[in-house]
């Protein structure tokens, strides 16, 4: 069987040195030293997502995503209740179950789907039930969160982000147009919702701790676009790499949920979405990988390499770059590698996105989609990822397809083989 290998490979991006320094910038691709620069949270903040150009002191709440010290520390705190795996299985199961079924009824009578459409429509929803903009049309909601992206490009190791001054004016105009919008459409109405009756979400929460109108803005767009556009483009790369590999389909939709998750988690740390961390260093930092050493000195700025920290094969073992759920891993070492981040930024919404792919993947598999077109693979600056566009799919029945079941004693002993290996201690 030909292995599953890394689709997401950005041409131009050098795999090596492990640590390389040139000029202010530092480029980190092993996993080891970048979860030490992650985690080095006294001594560094977080310059990826522009968040240096954002101007400071507007703002009586800095946007989570991009704060950093003791208040980072008490946001991330407070909104951990909502993103907690026993909370997100409790509270948002039956609503991505029904939304997915639905989406999907809806794709099955038309003969088929667009699948980043379909996943955009699925988590845009899905974030807007958690987040609390639930007072406005989702299609049309999604719409304009997809406008945000529409920037021109960007360097963040160049001085001005490597912007001209029509860069800029085109920024400002991109930006802020598309934020009006989704303030009087989806933000104002839920406002007043909200000010009127408190839910369990986040909005409610954001006005509890005193909130201007603006902060919540701001961080309705943080959390609008990232739960929306990290997990729409998973959901894109999880299904093609399922529905190339046919053992591995087979294997997905017969797994308990532990190995599903574990299958996911594998695929992500391949195809890390977003591909890049920067942070912008204040106090020496020091870094080692094997004998070697290196001090970050302040002012300069890390870029932790995403993608080649996660195919560290000092850490992640053999053939780094091909697809294998159940690798046995150091203590400590996420599944997922850095695709989530670490240290003080981790995203806190691993639980939901991991859970939110696994109910619309499942339900998509079950009902045996044929691969029509395979999708274009670009790139985005914003989140230094990827995206995928254009992915088409037959849809069949419910039952799985008729090459359901002809791989089911595959899959089952696939399944027994992964359980071993999980119980096999690494040497």
């Amino acid at each position: 069987m030909s292995p599953v290998r890394r689709r997401a490979v950005k041409p131009e991006e050098a795999s090596t040195p492990r640590v390389e320094h040139e000029g202010h910038v530092w480029r980190v691709r092993s996993l080891v030293a970048a979860r030490q620069v992650l985690r080095a949270r006294d001594a560094t903040t977080q310059a990826g997502f522009t968040a240096e150009a954002i101007p400071q002191g507007y703002l009586d709440h800095h946007p989570i995503l991009v704060s950093d010290g003791p208040q980072h520390d008490d946001q991330r705190r407070k909104v951990a209740r909502f993103f907690a795996p026993t909370v997100v299985a409790e509270r948002y199961t039956d609503l991505m179950e029904e939304c997915a079924d639905r989406l999907l009824d809806e794709a099955t009578a038309r003969g088929g789907c667009v699948l980043d459409e379909l996943a955009l429509l699925y988590t845009v929803e899905v974030t807007a039930e958690v987040v609390g903009l639930t007072e406005s049309s989702v299609p049309r909601m999604a719409r304009r969160l997809v406008s945000f992206f529409n920037q021109p490009p960007f360097d963040i190791t160049q001085d001005d982000l490597g912007r001209t001054p029509r860069q800029w004016a085109s920024a400002a105009v991109n930006g802020l147009l598309p934020v009006a919008r989704f303030y009087v459409a989806d933000v104002r109405p839920a406002l007043r919702s909200r000010r009127k009756e408190r839910r369990h979400d986040v909005i409610s929460h954001l006005l509890d701790e005193g909130y201007s109108t603006t902060g919540v803005l701001v961080e309705c767009v943080t959390y609008g676009t990232a739960g929306m556009v990290t997990t729409r483009e998973f959901i894109v790369m999880a299904a093609w790499h399922l529905l190339q590999h046919d053992a591995l389909r087979e294997r997905y939709l017969v797994a308990e949920q532990e190995e599903r998750f574990a299958i996911l988690h594998e695929i992500i740390r391949l195809e890390p979405v977003v591909g890049h961390f920067y942070r912008r260093v204040h106090q020496p930092v020091e870094i080692t990988d094997g004998e070697a050493s290196w001090t970050v000195e302040p002012g300069e700025l890390v870029d932790v390499c995403v993608r080649s920290a996660n195919a560290d094969p000092q850490v992640v073992g053999e053939d780094p770059l091909d697809l294998c759920p159940g690798r046995t891993l150091p203590p400590g070492v996420s599944a997922a590698g850095l695709s989530f981040g670490d240290g003080a930024h981790k995203c806190p919404g691993q639980p939901l996105a991991i859970l939110e792919s696994d109910v619309l993947l499942r339900r998509l598999l079950a009902r045996g989609p044929r691969l029509v077109a395979e999708p274009e693979l670009g790139w985005d600056h914003l989140i230094e990822g990827y995206w995928l566009r254009g992915m088409r799919l037959a849809l069949g029945s419910e039952e799985g397809g008729p090459a359901a079941g002809r791989l089911r004693s595959l899959a089952t002993r696939s399944s027994a083989r992964w359980h071993a290996a999980r119980r096999r201690p690494r040497a």
